[in-house]
């Protein structure tokens, strides 16, 4: 691997340990084992490698988000197992850079030229939501009138930007499997009262996984 990408894998890692507030350049040095002055050959400070980190993140994340409306309608898309997965990619990718959202506030003080590429991610997590909402509405169930259906993208949208920035003030550090799955379950619970009762089947045995793993540690 290029010193280049060990220094970026190196970082993500601290930035999601240690907290990127409390990284320096000479931390991910040392922890490379280089001399800074190697280090600041390839980036010139921690703000280029926290923008470059955030364009990976950007280009993955995008291409998932984009998914459920690039995706062509038939009768499988709307299972809501197919988006129970989707939702745990989609989580998976922002835990991958949880450090992004553990202290966003502060980041964005710090890092003000990320906002403009937060509030993108944020527009094609509202239109992901809104398409998977679309999906798996069941013509059995209850009616979602329009506003309620935009009050229920917003909802979606702010559960999965401040989800692990949440979990982590609860948990301190937890089994990123729990922290994913719980995270899945809130945004499907949102969804639950517009399910028919096919889709609560496999919505039910989410909460049950859920509980088992729950219960695991104590047994």
């Amino acid at each position: 691997m290029k010193t280049r990408d060990r220094i970026l894998d190196t970082s993500l890692r601290l930035f999601n340990e240690e907290g990127e507030a409390h990284t320096t350049t000479i931390d991910i040095a040392g922890e490379l084992d280089i001399s800074p002055g190697n280090l600041y050959y390839h980036f010139k400070g921690k703000d280029q490698i926290i923008a470059e980190l955030f364009e990976q993140f950007q280009l993955a994340l995008g291409q998932t988000l984009n998914a459920p409306l690039e995706q062509p309608l038939h009768e499988d898309r709307g299972r809501v197992e197919d988006n129970w997965y989707y939702l745990y990619v989609v989580l998976e990718e922002l835990y991958q850079y949880r450090f992004l959202y553990h202290n966003m506030d502060d980041l964005l003080r710090r890092y003000p030229k990320l906002a403009r590429g937060f509030r993108r991610i944020v527009g094609q997590k509202r239109a992901a939501l809104a398409a998977i909402i679309d999906s798996v509405v069941s013509d059995e169930g209850p009616t979602l009138p329009r506003v309620q259906q935009q009050v229920l993208v917003e909802n979606m949208a702010l559960q999965l930007t401040y989800w692990l920035s949440y979990d982590r003030l609860l948990h301190e550090e937890r089994d990123a499997q729990m922290t994913i799955h719980q995270g899945v379950l809130q945004l499907l619970t949102m969804l639950a009262p517009y399910l028919g009762e096919e889709q609560m089947d496999f919505y039910r045995e989410c909460e049950a996984i859920y509980d088992a793993m729950l219960k695991a540690p104590a047994e």
